[in-house]
């Protein structure tokens, strides 16, 4: 399947292009808004901040995820998850990056659309016919294109898809051709080129360190190449980034050389111009309302408005989709809570997970009516992805490690790439107080939902009790051929966590012989392993007692959805077939006839007891698990399995007792007399 993905075909070349570029093809729109937006421009503010755009599209882009992060993949499968999955079992902390990366991908999710739409709407401020549009006009147009796009999703992209390369295609060629119009209104732009002027900006330029949390926004879209290295491989992803980069190049020399003509001006957003205290410092100040819009010919402005726009919603929708794939991968790496998911199309790889359409919709519509502004916007957008591109330089470290890479290159690796990581970190600050801590609330509160759904299942495992099973076979046995107690189900089916096959939780053992007896004719079960491998769709069967105590065991890799109901009835149809099991019922009347007995199946539910005495830390994270327990997909229906043959009980989860309890035995009078 990987080499099938990876042959380069002009489809291929044009999948590329729809559905990885939204997000880093969209950035000419807001880029150098961000930079010169209260700003003198000069020659060394334009050289310099497009120097720092092209070296930093060049040494995060191109070097780290093009060549280098694309060679991590997980049998065809990319995203921070795959590449986890890859080195989890090397060292246990490294499931805290893969955490911090997860949240702030889906963080970055919430304010991809709302930033790109809103950049690409208030192109209409430049058309004299709506130069006076108010911004509440915008704001309702974005959210209603937000409401039709997260609308959509439910019924699946595979018609629009298809329109989603072609459309990029056209969006591509025409920021090229904008930039090469207006490259010949200042020829010395291309010393851009040299590092030298990104150097001086940075060290000359008053506060111009902080210029690289603007400067980080042409690159934010980076991740997404590598996230969706399984649908369209690593060799069109390469190729096609060829044409994209110089594309973008040309487009943002165009923009500079267009500015350089406005040298000494002093341009100013939205943002500022209402900033009457800014304003009254800064009486000669110009409204800015876009540079890429201002480099568009006026005759051609709708028709570009109109690809803008379209690019804008190409950019939301790979960032809505990235998204649903990113939680499945969590959710079956037992990183997120189970959710519904549909699967709308027969197209491999589509899902729908109406938890998380509902979470972005609503974290969308809330980032658009808080900030109204694009350049507003800007002033958050960023931080939170920082986060996630340290995340994949120290999973990709680690990687390489795995790789048995000389630890020199793996070192010289982290040097670069985390000193210019944490630079752009420390330059994103400064957006904090101005917005970015919207991006990071939310994505705190993303991850605290991973680490609570993570270190609880580590605290119950600790206390899990399992039991060698061959101690309680004859007990099973002797159960299942006691005519006194009456028949719980032909076939009794268990869900188990032991990962050895000759263990039993003591729970389930106390379910079929303590609570209620539970006969049955056959005793299965079931156990699922989640694999590192993406695409992984094996079982295994163990038969314990041949027609009397059958083990199942799954294993599915972490891109396979769960359908065990399904899954199930397969392996069962497939012991049949072989003669390994008798599934008649063993009731006289229906044997006769070969009907096939009744299937129950058993989800132990858990809730947590009273008699705990946990630190406080631990106490607080499991309020948290079964609080979240309760909101998400219950076991039964996670797993795939049918409400109608599942019975679910709850039993106590006590993972530390109370060991001192001060209850003594008082007698009263006539008792003291006997």
């Amino acid at each position: 399947m990987g080499k099938h993905i990876n042959k380069v075909t002009l489809a291929g070349l044009v999948v590329a292009l729809g559905i990885i570029y939204g997000d880093i093809g969209t950035s000419p729109l807001y880029v150098l808004n961000a930079i010169v937006n209260g700003r003198v421009i000069s020659e060394l503010l334009v050289l310099g901040s497009l120097s720092c755009i092209f070296w930093t599209l060049t040494l995060q882009t191109t070097i780290k995820y093009v060549i280098l992060t694309l060679k991590a993949d997980n049998r065809g499968e990319g995203g921070i998850f795959s590449l986890y999955a890859l080195v989890r079992r090397q060292k246990k902390w490294l499931v805290l990056p893969a955490m911090i990366g997860g949240a702030a991908l889906l963080a970055d999710g919430m304010i991809t659309p709302p930033i790109t739409i809103t950049s690409a709407i208030e192109g209409l401020e430049i058309i004299p016919r709506f130069e006076n549009i108010s911004q509440s006009v915008i704001v309702a147009i974005v959210l209603s294109i937000m409401a039709a796009l997260f609308f959509l999703q439910q019924f699946g992209t595979s018609l629009i898809g298809k329109l989603f390369g072609p459309m990029m295609l056209v969006w591509f060629l025409m920021l090229a051709v904008l930039g090469l119009m207006h490259l010949s209104d200042d020829w010395s732009i291309f010393r851009a080129f040299s590092p030298h002027y990104a150097i001086e900006l940075l060290t000359q330029y008053p506060q111009g360190f902080w210029l690289l949390g603007a400067v980080f926004l042409c690159t934010t879209g980076a991740e997404a190449l590598y996230s969706d290295l399984g649908h369209v491989g690593r060799d069109n992803i390469r190729i096609t980034w060829v044409f994209v980069k110089i594309c973008l190049i040309l487009n943002y020399f165009g923009q500079g050389a267009w500015l350089l003509t406005q040298e000494g001006k002093l341009f100013v957003q939205k943002d500022l111009m209402a900033d009457a205290v800014f304003m009254a410092a800064n009486p000669s100040a110009i409204p800015l309302k876009s540079v890429f819009y201002s480099i568009m010919p006026e005759n051609f402005l709708y028709i570009g408005i109109f690809i803008a726009t379209s690019a804008a919603i190409i950019a939301s929708q790979a960032l809505i989709s990235g998204s649903f794939t990113l939680v499945s991968e969590a959710l079956r790496l037992n990183l997120w809570p189970k959710m519904k998911i549909n699967y709308p199309t027969e197209e491999k790889g589509q899902l729908f997970i109406p938890g998380i359409n509902t979470l972005l919709f609503i974290g969308c519509s809330g980032i658009v009516l808080y900030f109204q502004t694009a350049s507003r916007m800007e002033a958050a957008y960023g931080l939170a992805i920082t986060m996630c591109m340290i995340s994949t330089s120290i999973l990709f470290a680690n990687y390489l490690v795995g790789q048995r890479t000389w630890r020199g290159w793996i070192y010289l690796y982290l040097l670069v790439y985390l000193s210019i990581e944490v630079g752009f970190l420390i330059a994103n600050l400064l957006k904090f107080p101005h917005g970015g801590f919207v991006t990071l609330i939310v994505g705190g509160g993303l991850f605290v939902v991973m680490y609570v759904w993570f270190r609880s299942r580590r605290i119950k495992n600790r206390y899990v009790e399992f039991v060698r099973m061959e101690h309680y076979i004859p007990m099973i046995q002797e159960l299942s051929n006691d005519k006194t107690v009456p028949k719980y189900a032909t076939h009794l089916v268990y869900m188990t966590s032991a990962n050895n096959p000759k263990e039993i939780e003591h729970k389930i053992i106390y379910s079929i012989l303590n609570r209620k007896p539970k006969r049955a004719d056959i005793y299965w079960f079931v156990h699922v392993d989640v694999l590192d491998d993406p695409y992984t769709c094996e079982f295994v069967v163990d038969h314990i007692i041949p027609n009397d105590i059958i083990r199942v065991e799954f294993r599915l890799g972490f891109r396979v959805e769960q359908k065990l109901s399904l899954m199930f009835r397969k392996v069962v149809e497939d012991l049949v077939k072989n003669k390994e099991v008798n599934v008649t019922s063993r009731y006289e009347s229906l044997e006769r006839n070969n009907v096939v007995g009744d299937f129950q199946f058993i989800v132990m539910e858990k809730f947590l007891s009273n008699d705990n005495e946990l630190p406080f830390i631990e106490k607080l994270v499991m309020r948290l698990h079964f609080w979240i327990k309760e909101i998400s997909l219950s076991e039964e229906r996670g797993f795939g399995l049918d409400p109608s043959v599942v019975a679910v009980e709850k039993f106590p989860l006590i993972v530390s007792s109370i060991t001192s309890l001060p209850l003594k035995r008082v007698f009263n009078n006539a008792e003291e007399g006997v």
